[in-house]
């Protein structure tokens, strides 16, 4: 299979899925736009978005998004043990993934009207049967979505990283190709395609090529039913199958709760945590995968206090990160929004509706950042009930806050009652870690936070103000146009500003970048 089948060194490793995390992102920011083009906040895209609620919450019933946490250390163990073992471990798991996964899948369908209600009460009855349509096409994804991921753990295993970078392009690319051409072709309408494309995506990225590469290097798979560590499999992965988090569950509550608060709604919150999201995937998600390996590595040396740095630094750079970066994006909403959805069916007035929910959701970046690393932290740690209990906890208790209080109110507050439910689950999550751990592994983060956040307003300020005056004196251009040189003025005051004042005052955040001006200041005085 050549490259495909290629095993990679750490670093590149973290390469590969650092590029894939970015060009993922930005093909999904793509698809957004496409439908927002095409369909902008409309019934037939609140309906769309609404069709990933039951799947989603499939997906999370199976731990599938964390199998590898749980999977990959034994896999690991029994390999290096006995490799005949092994192979029979791995295919008990896939056996009961696969019977789960169908048996979860047949039961949706079976109860699709009902559910359907559940995932989206607001709409009306002609929308619900177009809901159900869409669920019948996106709910089979979800056996490859979590049989693939344990065969993604062979390629985790063996080091061949090429493939899991690949599945998300695979996947946003069949979504978009799809759901362009079958339409043009006349062979469906509305956004039917979009769904087809989402099976097809998940069929072959997550599962059919993966498989293949895995074969390539060999692979033993008989059904089994039974394993000695199987008990051990599910004792750990069990609190992530039955612990329903906010985290989890945010993106299915703006969906849920927002099909109550009118047409448009749920649309416009997917648009905005879409955008919201993009800060959180390049920081957080690559700061929690790049310190997991090292985190795990030093605990099983025994080295607490090596672990303990890790997880601080980690904490320290990903939030003093994302806060300018957070900021920055909140100060220039209106034109971010306006560059990557503006035009076709999503008109100014839409744009208008969604800047305050951009917002809003980029206040939680931060927290994101925070819970992404310190569940790292647990999991490493093999605690896996610890976030999954504390995060439903805080999931019941936001129930009726969400319908009661935040509802009758609107969009806004549905985002705003997000932001507090990130906010109180961190609270929470940290409060456990401090009683149990002390607050070594938080040292310095309020005041990298504080110290990143004044290295940043002055470029946020700077380019809010030139901004403002560029959209107010081109009015008469394309507003994608003005907001692309907004924009671009805007990130050149930024980075202008910041990285001089974060390298001067924020050493830890440009360590290499501080490094390498030292050395050379330190060549030029010997020379």
């Amino acid at each position: 299979m050549g490259i495909l089948a290629k095993s990679q060194s750490l670093g590149i490793a973290a390469l590969l899925l650092a590029a894939s995390t970015i060009l993922s992102r930005c093909m999904g920011l793509v698809r957004e736009k496409i439908i927002s083009w095409q369909f902008g906040a409309g019934s037939e895209a609140d309906v769309y978005f609404a069709s990933f609620v039951v799947p989603d919450i499939i997906n999370y019933l199976l731990a599938g998004g964390f199998m590898g946490i749980v999977l990959i250390p034994l896999l690991s163990k029994t390999f290096s043990e006995n490799e005949e073992e092994g192979w029979k471990f791995f295919s008990a798991v896939l056996t009961w993934m696969g019977i789960a996964a169908i048996g979860l899948t047949t039961l949706a369908m079976v109860f699709v009207e009902e559910l359907s209600h559940l995932a989206a009460p607001g709409l009306n009855d002609t929308l619900n049967l177009r809901l159900q349509f869409f669920m019948h096409l996106t709910l089979p994804a979800q056996f490859f979505f979590l049989t693939g991921s344990c065969v993604m753990s062979l390629l985790f295993l063996r080091k061949q990283f090429v493939i899991p970078a690949l599945a998300p392009l695979i996947y946003n690319g069949s979504i978009i190709l799809f759901g362009v051409t079958l339409p043009l072709a006349g062979l469906v309408h509305g956004m039917t395609g979009y769904c087809v494309g989402v099976l097809v995506g998940a069929a072959i990225g997550t599962l059919l090529l993966p498989l293949l590469v895995v074969r390539s290097g060999g692979f033993r798979y008989r059904p089994r039913f039974s394993h000695p560590l199987l008990k051990k499999f599910l004792l750990l992965a069990l609190p992530l199958m039955l612990g329903q988090t906010i985290t989890a569950l945010d993106e299915q509550f703006l969906r849920v709760f927002g099909s109550l608060t009118g047409e448009g709604s749920v649309a416009l919150l997917s648009y905005a945590k879409r955008l919201a999201q993009v800060p959180v995937a390049l920081i957080g998600q690559v700061a929690a995968l790049a310190s997991y390996p090292f985190l795990v590595s030093l605990l099983t040396k025994g080295d607490n206090e090596g672990f303990t740095k890790v997880l601080a630094k980690a904490l320290k750079t990903g939030t003093g990160l994302i806060i300018p970066l957070a900021l920055w994006m909140a100060l220039l909403a209106p034109s971010a929004f306006s560059l990557l959805f503006y035009g076709g069916r999503m008109a100014q007035g839409e744009i208008l509706r969604a800047v305050p929910l951009l917002q809003i959701l980029l206040a939680s970046a931060p927290l994101w950042v925070i819970l992404e690393i310190l569940t790292r932290g647990f999991y490493a740690m093999m605690d896996t009930v610890t976030p999954a209990l504390s995060g439903t906890l805080v999931t019941i208790a936001f129930l009726p806050v969400y319908y009661f209080l935040a509802v009758p109110e609107g969009p806004v507050a549905i985002a705003l009652c997000s932001f507090a439910g990130l906010f109180v689950f961190t609270l929470v999550l940290g409060a456990i870690w401090i009683k149990r751990q002390g607050t070594a592994c938080f040292s310095g983060l309020v005041s990298i936070s504080l110290c990143s956040l004044l290295c940043a307003l002055p470029g946020c300020i700077l380019g809010y103000y030139a901004d403002a005056f560029i959209r107010s004196g081109l009015t008469d251009w394309s507003p994608v146009l003005t907001a692309f040189i907004g924009l671009s003025v805007a990130g050149l005051l930024f980075l202008a500003t910041f990285v001089p004042l974060g390298i001067r005052f924020c050493p830890v955040l440009f360590e290499r970048i501080h490094e390498r001006m030292r050395a050379r200041k330190n060549k030029r005085s010997q020379a």
